[in-house]
């Protein structure tokens, strides 16, 4: 097949792969790995034609690109919650790891002693690139998502540095001890170096505007793998450490372009997960696949139900965590890119040292990558809940800017079973909240104390209402991927920026919320006149033609707040978002006193 054909074919297949399991909501390694064994294995479409070594050398530029933007995410501020338990799974937690991962593979699976011992260290890693979804996926609480994002990034590299120390030690023929002991000191410095250093001066270049902005993103595209590849010269597979140390110096930077460049890798990082899953299982031989047996699916059940139960049990024994976070811990250990790629790496490396067995490690990675994934996958948002370490529902409003109308809101809201949290920045704003039984939030939601401490991924819809229209887009905007874009709503922008070509592109701002003209000033202005907000439920026999007719005017004499639909979810209504209330939806609007007499009839919401 000619090459550029390959190319689209494997990143259609990978994009298309990631679009189903969206819509199917399972997890996505498990679909681009069962199409990357179907394009290859199956059907021989994908063959690289390369050698391996050099597919592995081109699969880690992309791994190296994951593991920067994963350590970008880690902020050093999350060690104040759970400081302690990181550093047990960080430092404790590997070596156990590997040394039940290696007994495991020897006993239970049959594999050579030196086989089984690199085996046990790839399977150290667990890596953000699965454990991100599946965070999203469940809505765990902060401290425990942060401890599962911790682990699963900073181990990434390590279980690889131990994989390559583990190749080393075994295949050198002399001195072999102190050679590895010296590549371990080696593999450190060079990430202190190039990883720490090198972040540091691209950061400290940045800030101070050595490179124009439309350059940094592309530049730290191409240097992260440089990075990783000068790492690999000095020190054989030292350049993933690297790259973890240079993404988090730059992650914990004060950048003021640290959410563009996450941006950038981010959407990067999609694509080279749908190349990557496609391209590593392809390798894989139906020969290979054969090798699977009892004793392979023995292993990997070892894997789930003792190998990481004791693993976290005695790493986190005697340390200052939450009961219900050591339980979860527990269980949750998906494998991903990382174990695949280096499968993929020493695999055939064992095999060329004259270790037979070791066609038998990279299937049985395979294996192990399909279950933990599923299984994790499909479990992990129950038994959070069960644990009481996510929300139950993904619904409910976040309100920015306490106000009179935004704390009858809140209590409308709260009637009729919405989940509302209040936030202000000035602490005597909330006193009445507080007093009415709102929650609230004080301090400043974009602030670095909100990210690591305000508990709201139990609500799904946001709306900025402070008396500042600028404020107002500046949370929408700063908050949108985190909320979705279109649930994201600020209040309508005052008369004095009311002509069009003078607002605010949308582009700029959330969607603007309720009918037109639904301002600060004018609903703060309607309610001190005694209008209150009311709900409706709409049946076949009263439904929305009856409830608006004779109401007036929409926009000027009430206002459609939003609805609540036959499922319980809510949404907020704007003429930028139109939906249609129909039997059985729970209307919420904004107006007068119903004695106050009608003057005409409003429109349905969805013309």
């Amino acid at each position: 097949m000619h090459a550029a054909t390959l190319f689209l074919l494997v990143l259609a297949a990978g994009l298309s792969s990631q679009w189903i399991s969206w819509r199917l909501r399972i997890p996505a390694i498990v679909v681009l790995i069962a199409t990357g064994l179907a394009l290859g294995p199956g059907l021989g479409l994908v063959d690289i034609g390369l050698p391996r070594e050099e597919i592995a050398e081109m699969i880690g530029l992309g791994v190296s690109i994951i593991l920067f933007e994963g350590g970008m995410n880690l902020k050093l501020a999350e060690l104040g919650r759970t400081g302690q338990g990181i550093r047990r799974l960080t430092v404790l937690g590997p070596p156990l790891a590997w040394g039940f991962g290696a007994l495991a593979a020897h006993y239970v699976a049959g594999l050579s002693w030196p086989v089984a011992m690199v085996l046990g260290a790839i399977l150290v890693v667990t890596g953000p690139t699965v454990i991100g979804p599946l965070l999203r996926q469940a809505r765990l609480d902060k401290e425990a998502s942060s401890l599962l994002k911790w682990e699963g990034i900073v181990n990434d590299p390590v279980g690889v540095l131990l994989a390559v120390l583990t190749f080393q030690y075994l295949t050198l023929p002399d001195g072999h001890l102190a050679k590895t002991a010296m590549a371990l000191g080696s593999a450190i410095g060079v990430a202190a170096v190039l990883g720490g250093l090198g972040g540091y001066a691209t950061g400290w270049l940045y800030r101070r505007g050595a490179v124009p902005e439309h350059l940094k993103a592309p530049i730290l595209i191409v240097l992260v793998p440089v990075v990783f590849w000068a790492s690999n010269l000095v020190q054989h597979e030292a350049g993933l450490l690297s790259v973890t140390v240079m993404g988090m110096v730059m992650g914990n930077m004060k950048l003021v372009e640290r959410e563009a460049l996450q941006e950038s890798l981010e959407n990067l990082t999609v694509l080279l997960l749908s190349v990557l899953f496609i391209v590593i299982p392809a390798q894989l031989q139906a020969s290979q696949l054969a090798l699977l047996d009892w004793r392979m699916a023995a292993f990997v059940l070892v894997v789930l139900f003792a190998v990481r139960p004791l693993t976290v049990g005695l790493a986190t024994l005697g340390a200052p965590m939450r009961q219900s976070d050591k339980l979860l811990l527990g269980w949750i250990a998906p494998r991903g890119i990382v174990a695949a790629a280096t499968a993929g790496l020493f695999g055939p490396a064992l095999e060329a040292a004259g270790y037979a067995d070791a066609n038998k490690l990279m299937p049985l990675v395979f294996l192990v990558i399909i279950v933990t994934v599923l299984a994790h996958g499909f479990s992990i948002g129950r038994l959070a809940r069960r644990l009481n370490l996510a929300a139950e529902d993904d619904n409910g409003l976040l309100i920015v800017g306490a106000s009179p109308f935004t704390l009858a809101l809140a209590e409308a809201l709260q009637k009729i079973g919405q989940e509302v949290l209040l936030v202000d920045g000035v602490y005597s704003r909330l006193k009445q909240a507080r007093m009415q039984g709102v929650e609230v939030y004080y301090g400043e939601i974009l602030s670095e104390h909100a990210e690591h401490h305000l508990e709201a991924q139990h609500l799904n819809h946001l709306l900025a209402a402070t008396d500042n229209d600028f404020y107002n887009a500046l949370v929408c905007k700063g908050k949108g991927r985190r909320f979705g874009h279109h649930r994201t709503f600020q209040l309508g922008t005052t008369g004095a920026s009311e002509p069009e070509l003078k607002r605010l592109t949308l582009q700029q701002r959330g969607y603007f919320a309720f009918d037109p003209g639904a301002s600060f000033d004018r609903l703060d202005a309607h309610l001190a006149d005694g209008w209150a907000i009311g709900t409706r439920k709409l049946t076949d026999a009263h439904g929305w033609d009856e409830f608006a007719h004779g109401r007036g005017e929409r926009g000027t004499d009430w206002f459609l707040l939003g609805a609540v639909t036959p499922e319980g979810l809510l949404r907020i209504y704007s003429t930028e978002q139109r939906f249609k209330l129909e039997e059985g939806w729970t209307a919420l609007y904004f107006g007068p006193p119903a004695e106050v007499p009608p003057t005409s009839q409003g429109a349905q919401p969805g013309g």
